[in-house]
């Protein structure tokens, strides 16, 4: 046996020298000039067995060699390049609705005000049955399909047919496409008479004229103070940080420089009067804020401007250059790194592994660092100082100033639990949904927040769904979810109503982290910074 699959490995070897001697000369006058790679695609396009997918197979090796490179250089395919790009734009075409995915059928949770949809009449709680005459619901859709069915170009027209509670049949609209605004400040509102709050959730195209016109309507509201949200915000374009630093920094201030192997030193400044300059601020942040939010808050840590307050920030110290190919597809490829002004780069450490990097938020929970700060340890080579004297670590993220812990309590776990299995959030969309009729009649959140409460009743049906899906409490633990419930749950049904404009208002209470802040905030004079 051992002689007969030698002979083959022979035989095989043997015919690959026969066909490579046959045709070299030509294939090599073929690729003159060209790389290794080009080689491979030229004899795999032209001498392969069966005819081979060459645009398929180049989109894979050039992913592949992106991931070859650093957690954050990757290839945009041609097919998921809106849909990457969208969101750091400004605006999509599209039909303007929110949508979830509720028991296989597209539910719209809100309607876009001004947008196609609210024109042609679609309302919060419809439940799409029919896209083009194609049957949408209990098919198993994903959210990418149906952004690919609803979406497309300004102009284009979709028909979709619609179910509403409460009338009989399927209602038929016809919507044209038109471009749908996407927003960055989630909410700017006053806190209280003085206190602002400004909630950013990407760095986008947009981003400084929202971000202007946000503080602008503070200002003009009595605003004397600012908590500046920048929890979950996972970055986006470098200027964009830029133009918001500077609005808190005196003109000359150092914001960031960048630098690579083919970039030189690049500095950024402030180059004008900032419209927060002469503001206190805090700055809240947390394990999800990365690149553009960790240059702000590094650039007003390091120009020892204000408070950072939360918990340690992503460690994204990279910068991306996103460049076209030449049939619209993209790679976005490290180019240099950035650096606070203190000089540090807080980018954490990455090897192979570019999932537990990306995971490496996990590792925060189980090793205990989101619950004692006494767990957090930086590499003194890596210490930094400011201006005033604080130390500052690079490697690592931006670690606050203040840092809030995780609450570890048993009491609230059975809460935690309905939270996390996302029962609260199904509930709150379950009673909307039942209710709209009449929930409708508060027409502001204050009226809302003012005459709604949660019933006991509905908590108990809360509680019956849990013990349905397995989760069980302690009298003592339901009491915390009861208070809890009281808070949380009436926000998500406000946000069903009126947006984030209904959520954080309501859930502020409860937010431990903005709470600290605003106590914070209480222990500075109006001069100081």
């Amino acid at each position: 046996m051992l002689v007969v699959v030698l002979l083959m490995a022979a035989g095989l070897f043997a015919g690959l020298l026969i066909n490579k001697g046959a045709r070299l000369s030509q294939q090599k006058v073929a690729v003159e000039g060209g790389t290794k790679f080009d080689e491979v695609m030229w004899y795999v396009g032209n001498n392969y067995v069966d005819e081979p997918d060459t645009y398929k197979l180049q989109d894979e090796a050039i992913a592949a060699m992106m991931e070859e490179l650093d957690p954050h250089s990757a290839y945009v395919s041609l097919d998921d390049f809106n849909e990457v790009n969208d969101p750091l734009l400004g605006s999509f075409d599209g039909i303007g609705v929110q949508f979830r995915l509720e028991k296989d059928t597209i539910a719209i949770v809100s309607v876009i005000k001004g947008g196609p949809s609210e024109k042609v009449g679609l309302m919060a709680g419809d439940r799409i049955i029919y896209v083009d005459d194609t049957l949408a619901a209990g098919v198993k859709l994903t959210n990418d399909d149906v952004m690919h069915k609803l979406k497309g170009p300004k102009g284009t027209k979709v028909r979709v047919q619609v179910l509403r509670r409460g009338v009989e049949g399927l209602l038929d609209y016809t919507i044209t496409r038109a471009a749908i605004p996407t927003y960055s400040v989630d909410i700017a509102y006053m806190i209280d008479e003085k206190t602002g709050y400004l909630k950013l959730s990407k760095f986008s195209a947009t981003t400084a004229s929202e971000f202007k016109k946000g503080v602008s309507k503070l200002q003009a509201e009595g605003m004397e103070q600012l908590v500046f949200d920048l929890r979950g915000n996972t970055g986006g374009y470098l200027n964009a940080a830029v133009d918001i630093a500077d609005e808190f920094l005196p003109k000359g201030s150092l914001i960031v420089y960048t630098e690579g192997r083919n970039r030189p030193r690049q500095y950024m400044k402030a180059r004008r009067r900032g419209m927060l300059e002469d503001m206190p601020v805090v700055v809240l942040i947390d394990g999800e804020s990365a690149s553009a939010s960790e240059i702000v808050a590094g650039a007003l840590q390091d120009n020892d401007r204000g408070t950072i307050i939360g918990r340690r920030s992503f460690g994204k110290g990279l910068v991306q250059e996103q460049i076209m190919l030449s049939d619209n597809s993209a790679i976005r490829l490290t180019v240099a790194r950035y650096y606070t002004p203190t000089g540090r780069c807080i980018q954490k450490p990455y090897g192979d592994n570019k999932e537990e990097y990306l995971l490496e938020s996990y590792d925060r929970y189980e090793n205990g660092e989101l619950f004692s700060e006494d767990s957090i340890h930086f590499d003194d080579s890596l210490k930094f100082t400011t201006p005033q004297g604080k130390v500052v670590y690079g490697g690592g993220g931006i670690m606050p100033d203040i840092y809030v812990p995780l609450v570890d309590d048993s009491t609230e776990y059975y809460f935690n639990r309905i939270v996390n299995k996302g029962l609260l959030y199904q509930y709150a969309f379950d009673y909307t949904d039942r209710h709209r009729k009449q929930l409708q009649a508060y027409k502001t959140v204050a009226a809302f927040d003012q005459g709604f409460a949660v019933s006991d009743a509905m908590f108990a049906e809360l509680v019956k769904i849990a013990e349905e899906k397995g989760i069980t409490g302690t009298d003592e633990q339901r009491q915390v979810a009861r208070r809890e419930a009281d808070i949380l749950l009436k926000a998500y049904i406000a946000r069903n109503l009126f947006d984030d404009e209904g959520f954080y208002p309501i859930y502020a209470p409860m937010d431990e982290v903005l709470q600290r802040a605003l106590e914070e905030l209480k222990t500075k004079s109006p001069t100081d910074k």
